[in-house]
């Protein structure tokens, strides 16, 4: 099963050029059943890597732009009185498909961001004193502009939380942005993308994915490593429980994608940075930067014997 996932990986690498780690952290963060926060300066492909990720995968997809002035109901749905019917009836909003892609999360209100929470994290809604079970498989693949440009909202912790991973993209290098320049449109590939897998093979992927061993002296480091982040003085908060479980699942399916049954404590570091660093808030002034928690959560793992 996880020959398909390679043989994704291989089709998106035609889509987003020169941007493979990205590429199979996205794999690894939806192999793990969490949701993708995509964050990077406008124009550097995070839509079309979403885009690209549900098509190749056969998942329903539905597309959002989210804007100031956008309300929790355009994300849930709502309720209309029906004539004929002599009723109210419920019309579901774009959260109740297999991938929503969030673009410009950070656009939206506050409130209207909050209208995601409950759906990533228990893949419900309550709507109205009733609550409705959303398709499975489910993700949330969302992009973000940096929260220096104009109009936009920073994303709570709460919400931060709820996203497994969080990855940049980054400006291609020379090579990449020349194929780029003098290659077709990459709406057009997405035009002649094929699914590769279908939602019932990941969803048996997934759980591989959880069988994936994990032994005690793995687990050892990563709880070093969980009480180095509460204990060093650099960061407000220290990571969660939830963020330790987080990131040993993710280290499960980075293993899996490299072939192995086992975790070793390479595959924890491997991913540590996309899962935790968002997470992490540093608090001195001078570590303001947004790769701040990025830095010192390297130095720090260099610091945690494995």
């Amino acid at each position: 099963m996880f020959s398909k996932v390679h043989d994704v990986a291989k089709q998106l690498n035609q889509v987003i050029i020169g941007k493979p780690k990205q590429i199979q952290q996205a794999l690894v963060c939806l192999l793990a059943g969490g949701h993708l926060l995509i964050e990077d300066v406008p124009g550097v492909g995070k839509t079309t890597l979403a885009h690209a990720l549900s098509i190749s995968l056969g998942l329903k997809f539905n597309r959002m732009q989210f804007t100031s002035d956008l309300l929790p109901t355009d994300v849930i749905g709502v309720s209309i009185f029906e004539r004929e019917k002599s009723q109210f009836v419920f019309h579901p909003g774009p959260i109740f498909t297999q991938v929503l892609l969030a673009d410009e999360i950070n656009r939206a209100t506050p409130k209207t961001q909050s209208a995601l929470l409950e759906a990533m994290e228990e893949q419900q809604v309550s709507a109205e004193g009733q609550t409705r079970l959303l398709p499975s498989p489910f993700f949330v693949i969302a992009t973000q502009n940096p929260t220096h440009q104009v109009g936009t909202f920073a994303l709570p912790e709460s919400q931060l939380d709820r996203f497994l991973m969080c990855v940049a993209l980054g400006y291609p290098d020379a090579q990449a942005e020349r194929a780029l320049l003098m290659g077709e449109d990459r709406r057009t590939l997405l035009k002649q993308l094929s699914a590769l897998m279908q939602p019932d093979e990941l969803i048996e992927a997934q759980a591989a994915v959880r069988n994936i061993h994990a032994s005690p002296a793995l687990i050892d480091y990563l709880q070093k490593l969980s009480q180095a982040t509460r204990e060093s003085g650099l960061f407000a908060e220290g990571m969660s429980p939830r963020a330790a479980i987080a990131l040993l699942q993710a280290a499960r399916a980075w293993a899996a994608l490299e072939g192995r049954d086992h975790v070793l404590p390479e595959d924890i570091q491997a991913v540590l940075i996309p899962v935790i660093a968002h997470r992490l808030r540093p608090i001195k002034a001078m570590h303001n930067k947004a790769s701040a928690s990025a830095d010192l959560l390297t130095q720090l793992m260099l610091k945690v014997p494995v």
